[in-house]
């Protein structure tokens, strides 16, 4: 048996009102496209096939290179759809039918569906779920020995069988050789002169082939996108449950309905995690570490023991034990070493900080390497920008930066220096040397009273 998926995914979801794709919408960081595929890739399917239409070349551009697809130019119905798919099929194969709209589909789900219809000898399942409200859906009716007698839709039911609560999904599993034969057989002769997949079952059935009936047990699974409000409600579930297998890992998550974790980030055990925070894209956060309200992570390493206090981080790498902020901000290609200090209001931007360093507060490291045991005083500025390029500064080991100074890349404080503060540097710095870049003070005593500016 070689499992296969067709993912349909040529709608445009008009009623998203968006001149984006409806399955290239996000959900917790993700496109429900690549939740989909994701989902089915690791539910040992070995081949994608995702069926385009509506901005197909944007849909393509999405999608890596391994994952084939096919065009449906017109979009006449699912039944049409897979037989997009058509040559990409072959007898001895199983083929997943699914959506790429429809994103919360669990891996366990589709291996239990996969085993069931196997060990069944069935030749077509559906994915069946339990709805509290099921207006709208296809009604699946069972006959006497509990199999699909037929599936009725919302505007064909009697009263009786619209008090039925197990609805089709849509989602299906087929054996290659009986949906290769099935679908050449199917017909528009409907209202809407589209070719519907659900049409292809009673065909099977009366193939004398068996037609099975799986139902999940989480009726969330099926949830299907087709606006922005249900938009917010697949991702509500989504981040509900990824927040779920955190704390299943030993992860403390504060208040999880108010903190975001996209589905690729990953945490250490003992680590809290406090309302507001948002850790996105590829982040990894290590052990014990305390991501304090409304932090901000993005792509970005953290290492074991470290505090961010309501800071932002971004594609940046933080050492173990190190703390960060309040208000700080590390813009990409920052490298921070293990226990440095920085402080609120300190900015730093692609630099490294090497380890046991601090710049406690209101300061600026823009294009810098800062060695070891360095002292980086209030308001320094790394004067890396002279309007037309940028340079790099470089502060050796043991080095003093007073308040208020401002290094004018590029600029080398060897080790040991020391900057007096309120010093504009612009030459190198001996090892072990004061630079003072001031100009002496003068006092001009009696100068207010004779510019008249006494105040009695």
């Amino acid at each position: 048996m070689r499992l296969k998926a067709i993912v349909l995914a040529a709608g445009e979801g008009t009623r998203m009102k968006s001149r984006l794709p409806k399955v290239l919408h996000k959900v917790c960081g993700q496109t429900m496209l690549k939740h989909v595929i994701d989902t089915a890739n690791n539910s040992d399917v070995e081949e994608c096939i995702v069926v385009v239409g509506y901005e197909a070349e944007k849909i393509k551009g999405s999608l890596s290179s391994e994952t084939k697809t096919v065009l449906q130019e017109k979009q006449l119905g699912t039944g049409h759809a897979v037989m997009m798919a058509y040559d990409n099929i072959n007898e001895e194969d199983t083929v997943l039918v699914l959506y790429g709209d429809a994103p919360l589909i669990t891996e366990k789900t589709l291996r239990t569906m996969v085993n069931y219809h196997d060990k069944g000898n069935f030749k077509a399942t559906v994915l069946t779920a339990d709805l509290p409200n099921p207006e709208g859906y296809g009604r699946i009716i069972r006959d006497t020995e509990n199999q699909l007698q037929k599936i009725v839709e919302e505007k064909d039911a009697s009263e009786r069988e619209k008090s039925i609560t197990e609805i089709n999904s849509g989602i299906y599993c087929f054996d290659g050789g009986a949906l290769k034969d099935a679908l050449p057989k199917l017909r528009n002769n409907n209202s809407q002169n589209e070719y519907y997949l659900t049409d292809v079952l009673p065909i099977i059935r009366d193939m004398g082939l068996k037609v099975g009936l799986y139902k999940v047990q989480d009726y969330e699974e099926i949830m299907a996108v087709n606006s922005r409000e249900q938009l917010a409600e697949v991702e509500a579930i989504m981040r509900k449950r990824i927040a779920k297998k955190h704390m299943e890992n030993g992860v403390t998550i504060i208040n999880p309905t108010h903190t975001y974790i996209e589905k690729a980030v990953t945490i250490g055990m003992d680590t809290v995690i406090y309302a507001g925070a948002m850790l996105t894209g590829s982040t990894v956060i290590g052990e014990d570490c305390i991501i304090g309200q409304n932090s901000r992570i993005e792509n970005s390493t953290i290492g074991n023991g470290v505090e961010v206090q309501s800071s932002t981080i971004i594609s940046s790498n933080v050492g173990e034990g190190t703390t960060v902020g309040p208000y700080a901000h590390l813009r990409p290609n920052s490298n921070v070493g293990k226990y440095v200090k920085i402080g609120g209001f300190v900015e730093v931007k692609n630099s490294r900080i090497d380890d046991y360093s601090k710049a406690s507060h209101l300061s600026y490291v823009g294009d810098a390497d800062v060695g070891r045991n360095v002292n980086i005083g209030c308001g320094v500025v790394f004067v890396n920008y002279d309007g037309k390029n940028k340079s790099r500064s470089t502060i050796e080991d043991n080095t003093f930066i007073g308040s208020n100074v401002n290094l004018v890349a590029p600029v080398v404080i060897r080790e040991n220096g020391y900057i007096a503060c309120g010093s504009t540097i612009t030459s190198e710095v001996p090892g072990g040397a004061l630079a003072i870049a001031r100009a002496r003070q003068e006092n001009k005593e009696g100068w207010v009273n004779k510019k008249g500016l006494l105040k009695e």
